[in-house]
């Protein structure tokens, strides 16, 4: 493996933090990673996103917290959905779409005024806006952070220059900063390759948006860069850490990148909390062939007693799902 040298976020993420999370699919590896050890998250309330354009019109949002109305969504494929957010808010009720929209939109704007750190993973400089052939002639123009499926003529795609990125992320921290002061930014460019825009012009598109992200990096204070994609592709660098699209990074790669993430961007005693309840979050996963054995009764209610002294000895720990589920032991006459 190629070395690479790493400086400590300072200040460390810790528990008691609340962290946002958005951008790419590998901004879930992160925020799944986190969430699982019971740090207080909220992720990609928008869905999956993948330009800087389209990550900077959600954050302006849950800023403004300006309600998504009917003029919003567009009818397609038998579903209502929205040019700024992933299909999983797409729907067959109209209205049932809006108001799922505007409750994570409520809930984002205040989870944000709170936070004490936004992390972001940038995907692609590759913006899409929609251009006269699409049906509703006055959206024309808009940029777009889910193409649908929608035919591909309706869509002008383009790589935003460095400076448009710039500008972007420039106007951005000025927004957070005055919304939530208290908010640090962490940048994280993701290892996942844009293979179908083509080798050459993935690595343009991510190298645009290297060089914004640590033209911010460096002019501002409370802004940080975690070198995820430098990891898979400088120091893993081998296709046995890619998934058969060649595409992903795999298991192993992803668990790489969340081990130096916690290394060097989780402070000492939250690293130790952590080592404690990952064995609790594996027994939940755990699938029992006979559950209704005394040996299963007896590892619940074990499993019961830990969470139990973890709450009790951390009350800052949300670990009520766990003690629910941990509970059958004792409702089974143990």
């Amino acid at each position: 493996m190629a070395p690479i040298q790493m400086e400590p976020l300072l200040p460390p993420i810790r528990y008691g933090d609340k962290i946002l999370l958005i951008g790419s699919c590998f901004t879930e590896h992160i925020g799944n990673a986190l969430a699982e050890h019971k740090f207080e998250t909220f992720q990609n309330p928008h869905g999956i996103l993948f330009d800087p354009a389209s990550v900077y019109h959600s954050l302006i949002r849950y800023i403004e917290q300006k309600p998504y109305t009917e003029a919003d969504l567009f009818y397609l494929n038998e579903v209502w959905q929205s040019w700024h957010h992933h299909s999983r808010f797409s729907g067959t009720d109209k209205h049932a779409v809006l108001a799922q929209m505007n409750s994570t939109l409520e809930t984002a704007h205040r989870f944000l005024k709170q936070a004490g750190w936004v992390i972001i993973t940038l995907g692609s400089s590759f913006s899409y806006r929609l251009n006269a052939n699409n049906p509703q002639a006055e959206h024309s123009g808009l940029k777009v952070a889910n193409c649908h499926r929608a035919p591909g003529q309706w869509f002008d795609k383009k790589m935003l220059e460095i400076e448009e990125t710039v500008s972007l992320l420039d106007n951005l921290y000025h927004r957070l900063r005055i919304f939530n002061p208290d908010a640090k930014l962490l940048f994280t460019i993701s290892p996942v390759r844009h293979l179908r825009d083509g080798v050459v012009a993935n690595n343009r598109s991510k190298a645009r948006l290297i060089e914004a992200v640590h033209h911010m990096v460096q002019k501002f204070d409370r802004l940080y860069y975690f070198p995820a994609y430098e990891l898979v592709i400088d120091v893993l660098r081998d296709y046995r850490f890619y998934d058969v699209d060649l595409a992903h990074p795999n298991y192993p790669a992803t668990e790489f990148v969340l081990e130096k993430f916690t290394e060097n961007c989780v402070d000492e005693a939250s690293r130790q909390l952590m080592k404690e309840i990952r064995p609790l979050m594996i027994a939940r996963r755990h699938k029992p062939f006979h559950p209704e054995t005394k040996v299963h009764r007896q590892f619940l209610k074990a499993q019961y007693e830990k969470a139990r002294r973890l709450t009790e000895q951390y009350p800052f720990l949300d670990l009520k799902e766990e003690m629910a589920y941990f509970g059958q032991g004792n409702n089974m006459g143990i």
